[in-house]
Parts: structure tokens; sequence; C-alpha cells
């Protein structure tokens, strides 16, 4: 081999490059809110089949599956109904209380999921968190997506029970006004969801207070007794009015059992706290979107 083919090339002349460092964004960094908002709706087909996917998956293991979307609610509502209707009499002064209770429980327990799903979100999904790049709040709206999927087999099984089961109500025109009612129903739940999905992500032991808390919401539902039994207090009453829940629970009762066109002070108050609690809500998740991959 001659001398001059173990000579090394020179080198390559290296030229400077002009960079901009204005462009870059740190790994991670938290987008302008619009553009968060732009980012969730290009994953919308990533959450509806997250949604379905979890929904088929949810019951696989059961041997009834999917059947236990409505027993769990229709045992609930004859636990409540041999403790607090027959036992404790709570049934006195409430014409067809089979009824009154079916929605009642059916109802609540529709946001009682979507807002414990989507709190749980982040916590129960951290490998998920950490180890990809996408718009966090996907996954507190794929879980009340999904909520709402499983809400369809419970509302159908509602109205069946409230047609079969005597005194059996007529179908009339105004059941059509319980879609807009859950709808707000689910807005508001998405909303709550949110919210407590990034408390929990900083302190989970908020988590563990979630059912208790749920359950104190329940009680002040009225979904198992009558709002009138607190006439003689008025300071009650308000209260009651001002929980979106009792409003949502009052609005389908009116449309099912009273054959009653809801008044618009429950409408108004259902759809303040439904835009007000989704708005507050995708604002403050939004904010800690840079927290969740390092909590």
């Amino acid at each position: 081999m001659s001398v001059s083919s173990r000579i090394p090339p020179p080198p390559m002349a290296v030229k400077s490059m002009s960079v901009d460092m204005r462009a870059l964004r740190r790994v991670g960094a938290r987008p302008a809110f619009l553009d968060y908002l732009v980012q969730l709706w290009d994953f919308r087909q990533f959450i509806a089949y997250d949604a379905h996917a979890r929904v088929q998956s949810g019951t696989r293991k059961d041997r009834l599956g999917s059947a236990w979307l409505v027993l769990n609610p229709v045992f609930n509502g004859l636990t409540f109904y041999i403790i607090f209707g027959m036992l404790l009499n709570t049934s006195r002064g409430i014409e067809n209380y089979v009824g009154y209770l079916v929605i009642g429980i059916f109802i609540f327990q529709f946001s009682s999921g979507s807002i414990i799903s989507g709190a749980r979100s982040i916590s129960n999904n951290k490998s998920v968190v950490q180890a990809f790049n996408f718009p966090r709040a996907a996954l507190p709206i794929g879980a009340n997506v999904r909520e709402l999927i499983t809400a369809v087999p419970l509302v159908i099984a509602m109205l069946l029970l409230i047609v079969l089961l005597p005194p059996v109500e007529a179908i009339t025109p105004l059941w059509l006004l319980i879609l807009p009612a859950i709808l707000l129903q689910a807005m508001f739940n998405l909303g709550i969801g949110l919210i407590l999905a990034r408390i929990i992500s900083k302190i989970n032991d908020v988590g563990h207070l979630l059912p208790f808390l749920m359950r104190a919401w329940m009680y002040g539902s009225a979904v198992f007794y009558s709002y009138e039994r607190f006439i003689d207090h008025p300071e009650i009453l308000q209260a009651m009015k001002l929980n979106p829940l009792f409003n949502v629970i009052n609005i389908v009762r009116d449309c099912l059992l009273y054959n009653t066109v809801p008044s618009w002070e429950s409408w108004a108050m259902l759809a303040v706290f439904a835009l007000g609690a989704l708005s507050i809500g995708i604002f403050f998740f939004w904010q800690g979107e840079e927290s969740y991959v390092r909590n």
C-alpha cells in the first residue's frame, strides 16, 4: 500500500449557520389555549376509538358481559327501594315511587361514573402520560365519552322500567326533552372530571375521598326522597335547587312521570352549571398540562 493512500483526506470546511432560537420550543411545553383545543379536535378519532374499545373490554371477563351495565343500577335501585322505600318509608307522599327512584338512581349513577372516571383518568394512566406526547385532556374526555356510551343502555332500561312497572307511565313527546338534559349533564360531568383530574394528579389522596363525596352528593340530590319534605325549610330548598344533579333529575322526572314541561329556571340553572363547569374545567386542566408528566 502506498504512503499516499494512508494519508486521510483533509477535513471538509465547516460552514457556520444561523439558528433562530425563537422558533424552537421546549419539549412538553404547554401550547396556547386555542392551539390546545385544535390538538384535542385532531385527536377526536383516537378518543372515540379508545372509548369504544374500553366499553367492549370493560365487562369481557364477566359471564353476563354488558348486561352488568344495566344490572348494577337495577340492583342499586332494588336496595334503595327496600331500605328507604319500605323500611324507612321515604316513599310516603310520592306517586309512582318506583319510577321516581329508578330515575334518581339511573341519572345519578351516570354522573357518578363519569366524574370518577374522568377524575382518575390521569392518575390511572401515568405510563401513557409519561411515554407519549399528546393533549392530556384527551384522557378525561375519552373517559366521559365512554360513560356516555354506557349510558345509552342505562337510559333505555330506565324508560322500559317506567313503562312496564306499575303504575305504568304513558309515553309522551315530552320524553324527548331528556336528550338535551342528559347532554347538559354530560358537559357538567366532563367539566368536574377535568378539574378533579388535575387536583388528583397532584394530591392523590383526593381520589380516595371521591366515593364518599359522591355518596354525600347523592343524599343531597333527592334521589330516594321528595324534596317537598323540606317545604318548611326554604334555605334547604334553595340549596337543593343550586345542585345541578338535583336539577337534571328533577327535569327528567317532570318529563317522564308528571308530563310537565320543566321550568325555565331549571333549564337555565342546569345550562349555567354545565357550560360554566366545562369552560372552567378545560381551562384549569390546560394550565396544568406541563405538570402531568412530572407528578
